[in-house]
């Protein structure tokens, strides 16, 4: 089964008289990286969401907004008295010295910097537990999306090495007719060098296999093939996080790919052999998205 590394969660609840929403979106990442925006109340207990999530969602780039709205009647803000009377002193010296009203002068405190803020306690332990429980929801969520966007990239990933798969055996039924062509090849060179009559049997044999070896892909046959088998056996393992893996044996197979393209010598086996890059590329930029 494989994960995708994007997908969204969300979870909500009330803790304490206070409203909890949780949102939180993943993306492709190499490695685990978030960015949080966070009450003030909660701040306290960021690096508790951090190593939670980072256990849970393992890699990606995270994007966590958690929202705290205070209910009924508890009142969310404070009022910093001291500073208002300073602002107040203030306003009146200036009201006195330039002769001016002092109407409305409560409403101009009201949005001073720093008089009416939020409140900045953090939350009591016992509710920061369940709030990490909703966080923890939210995460899961997540995960279960990623869960349904990895059904969607197995089946498209295993269409790609089945497609490799086939590709290979149509090159082994090309194989005789490449060696042939190559031989008779070889063969109308040195007639056309040397004459026909002047040609040396046993030694033809021997350059011909000796230029044949050369061109033998057998073990590159035999490895491509493992290595798809190996890719197939990878993503039907236990475990979530299989991305990292799957890019290696990706990354063996194109070298497989390559060495067949290299050696080809046969028009139809080239055509082949760009097909397979095609699905290889495809199935290459599928695994970026794989966690």
């Amino acid at each position: 089964m494989l994960y995708s590394m994007t997908g969204f969660g969300r979870a909500e609840a009330t803790v304490g008289g206070r409203q909890v929403v949780v949102e939180m979106k993943s993306l492709n990442g190499k490695q685990f990286d978030i960015v949080t925006k966070l009450p003030p109340i909660i701040r306290l207990y960021e690096l508790d969401i951090r190593n939670m999530l980072n256990s849970i969602l393992m890699r990606g780039t995270i994007d966590l907004s958690i929202s705290v709205k205070q209910e009924g009647a508890t009142k969310p803000m404070t009022v910093n008295t001291g500073l208002a009377v300073f602002y107040y002193q203030s306003m009146q010296q200036i009201a006195r010295e330039l002769n001016i009203s002092e109407d409305n002068v409560l409403s101009t405190l009201m949005r001073m910097p720093e008089v009416v803020a939020p409140e900045q306690d953090a939350v009591p332990e016992a509710e920061w537990l369940q709030m990490k429980k909703v966080i923890e929801e939210a995460a899961m969520h997540l995960m279960e999306h990623r869960k349904n966007e990895g059904e969607v990239l197995h089946k498209d990933l295993n269409q790609r090495i089945r497609s490799i798969e086939s590709l290979l055996e149509d090159i082994l039924k090309l194989e005789p007719e490449r060696n042939e062509k190559v031989r008779a090849r070889i063969n109308q060179s040195m007639a056309e060098m040397v004459g026909k009559d002047n040609i040396d049997p046993n030694r033809f044999e021997q350059e011909m296999i000796y230029y044949l070896e050369r061109m033998d892909f057998s073990e590159e046959k035999t490895r491509l093939a493992q290595h798809c088998q190996y890719f197939h056996t990878t993503v039907e393992k236990e475990g979530i996080s299989k991305g990292k893996i799957l890019g290696f044996i990706l990354q063996e197979i194109g070298r497989e790919v390559n060495t067949l393209g290299a050696k080809a010598n046969h028009a139809n086996i080239q055509q082949i052999v760009i097909n397979m890059k095609d699905d290889l590329e495809k199935a290459k930029e599928q695994v970026l998205n794989i966690l």
